[in-house]
């Protein structure tokens, strides 16, 4: 029997052993909804086939283009029955609306195993800190989607190395490297012969003009509304995650050549470049990086490069680890102290959410209160 009646998908994503219902589950859960926009479909008594709903009848199915009535159908008929309100798809946010995590843990996590205790356990450390739950869509970008929402949503000041000198320095670096880089459909080059360098830069100055936006906002409420309004899934929150992933190869390239001059780098470092498929800068783009978004999501190793890619300190809690000290991991973990930090949650080193709020004081089951 399972342990979870339906679960957020999991991005591919390397790490210690996962198990059960997330990679069961799998891509299940491709996209969050929400009832914010909605499209009225009226339903009549004579509704009849599909053919007739779309203005389309028999005769027409035999007749030429330019033989057809030009502009809308118009149509004609008695008083709906009833209507039925349907989210538009561009109205659909790549992040869930909140949820309570005590809620969420009891409703998904419902068998009596091993795994759904540890995890409801997981869930109710969590809920000490954490009174809700936003969960993110399913796809291989779900670690830097997750990431770069809690940067935005909670940014009261832009970084010094996002600013213009560095964007152009960092893309005259990398030229060499990115001219095949790999594209989701949704990210299309303009027209005018727009390469790929071109094309990365365009999304850097989004990436710069959207963490903007949000320094100036007045409010966290405001933030979040841009945010809601950035992560819809198109090319302007793909293309943020792109920048993400060139951040990322930018910061690889400086940490490997200072290993190759004998300089001090984070320990994270050895590991990422001792792997076989990513000995170099370039190796580590076309094996691992360029597959982010597509066939695969980040390792663990590579959460570490993207908390030095923004200087940011990411703090996951790992449910399946509670009551250990790997329950609280922090990508990197060398600078708590002076780099902001953002909050993930994952059910298995894969797939990660949004913890948000205070806990709203709801009773803890004391069968989860105990180790």
């Amino acid at each position: 029997m399972k342990e979870r009646r339906k679960n957020a998908a999991a991005g591919p994503m390397t790490g210690d052993e996962t198990g059960g219902e997330e990679a069961q589950k799998g891509e299940a859960h491709q996209g969050p909804s929400t009832s914010a926009d909605l499209e009225v479909l009226q339903v009549r008594e004579e509704d009849g086939p599909a053919g007739d709903d779309l203005g389309v009848s028999e005769e027409d199915l035999y007749r030429g283009a330019e033989e057809l009535p030009q502009g809308p159908v118009k149509h004609t008929g008695p008083e709906p029955l009833f209507e039925i309100t349907l989210p538009k798809v561009e109205d659909r946010c790549s992040l869930e609306p909140m949820v309570d995590i005590m809620s969420y843990s009891e409703r998904e996590w419902k068998g009596n195993t091993a795994k759904s205790t540890l995890i409801r356990k997981g869930y109710t450390e969590l809920y000490q800190r954490f009174g809700s739950l936003r969960r993110v869509r399913g796809d291989n970008y779900c670690a830097l989607r997750a990431t770069l929402f809690q940067v935005l949503s909670t940014s009261t000041q832009l970084p010094v190395w996002l600013q213009d000198e560095h964007i152009s320095t960092w893309l005259e670096e990398l030229e060499c490297l990115i001219g095949q880089w790999m594209f989701p459909s949704e990210c299309r080059q303009r027209e005018g012969g727009e390469d790929a360098a071109q094309q990365l830069k365009r999304y850097m100055e989004l990436l710069q003009n959207r963490w903007q936006a949000a320094v100036g906002c007045s409010s966290a409420e405001e933030r979040l509304c841009l945010c809601e309004r950035v992560f819809q899934g198109g090319e302007e929150e793909l293309g943020l995650l792109e920048a993400l992933k060139l951040l990322m190869l930018g910061r690889a390239v400086e940490l490997h050549t200072s290993m190759q001059e004998g300089g001090d780098v984070p320990v994270f470092c050895w590991l990422l470049y001792a792997r076989d498929s990513s000995d170099c800068p370039r190796s580590f783009l076309s094996n691992h990086l360029s597959q982010v978004g597509f066939s695969g999501g980040l390792e663990q190793v590579e959460m570490f490069l993207l908390g030095y890619a923004l200087q940011c300190t990411i703090q996951v809690y790992r449910l399946y680890m509670a009551h250990t000290e790997e329950f609280i991991t922090y990508f990197p973990d060398d600078h708590k102290e002076d780099w902001p930090c953002v909050c993930l949650v994952t059910e298995d080193d894969r797939h990660y959410n949004v913890p948000v709020g205070q806990p709203n004081g709801l009773q803890v089951p004391e069968d989860l209160n105990a180790s």
